[in-house]
């Protein structure tokens, strides 16, 4: 069943390797299939080194398992209720990058002060709140998802297709799961050059925001122009 995907989700899981945006097992990439509405989604701690696209775990938007001999990965709840909120979106990501999660753990949006970042993400990237005690003891990993959703209720999730969890770390999305570690890559080196940037002039303002449009709308919507 979804072979094709299984392959292609396994691809993009290695990308997080190669990216090094992952350290042991510590990251998972998942796509949906909107046809049937069945996701795959790596499977929970297994070396990259030794998975295989037969490892690969199909899910249902309820999280049960449709086919696969092993555990979906233990953010699969979280992914769920991406899909179910950002219905234009058909990949995540969720890795623990040190940049990107330094920024995390800290509690703090990371601002946009330059044009790489204002290329891809519109804004600052948003770190959203602490769950509950309640949240974190019952349906953790589902609640981290609804509260990204909260978040993003009445937001463009397209324009920003990323955000921290506050003492956590980074998730991404985009239209398939390569698109989705495109924008992991993209954060965590806004997210290391904003570091660098207020180590090197800790009263550093943001990047106007008519640069900052320029650059956003130059390769996005309906007006861009940037590329071939």
């Amino acid at each position: 069943m979804l072979e094709a995907l299984k392959e292609k989700v396994y691809k993009a899981n290695m990308e997080l390797s190669k990216h090094k945006l992952i350290t042991f097992t510590w990251g998972n990439v998942s796509e949906i299939d909107r046809e049937t509405g069945y996701i795959v989604i790596k499977p929970s701690g297994v070396d990259y080194n030794k998975m295989t696209a037969y490892d690969m775990v199909v899910v249902d938007l309820d999280g049960n398992v449709v086919e696969g001999n092993l555990k979906p990965s233990s953010d699969t709840p979280t992914h769920i209720e991406l899909y179910k909120a950002f219905k234009e979106i058909g990949g995540v990501v969720h890795t623990h990058s040190p940049f990107a999660t330094s920024w995390a753990q800290s509690g703090r949006n990371i601002p946009c002060y330059g044009t790489t970042h204002a290329d891809y993400m519109y804004g600052d990237i948003p770190c959203v709140r602490n769950l509950t005690e309640k949240e974190i003891e019952e349906n953790y990993e589902k609640n981290t998802g609804v509260i990204i959703a909260e978040y993003f209720k009445d937001k463009d999730y397209v324009s920003m297709p990323a955000v921290l969890c506050k003492n956590h770390g980074p998730f991404t999305w985009g239209k398939d799961g390569f698109d989705a570690v495109h924008n992991a890559v993209v954060l965590e080196e806004v997210a290391k050059m904003a570091l660098n940037t207020e180590v090197i002039m800790p009263s550093v303002e943001r990047a106007p925001r008519n640069l900052q449009d320029k650059h956003y709308y130059r390769k996005h919507g309906e007006n861009a122009y940037y590329g071939q």
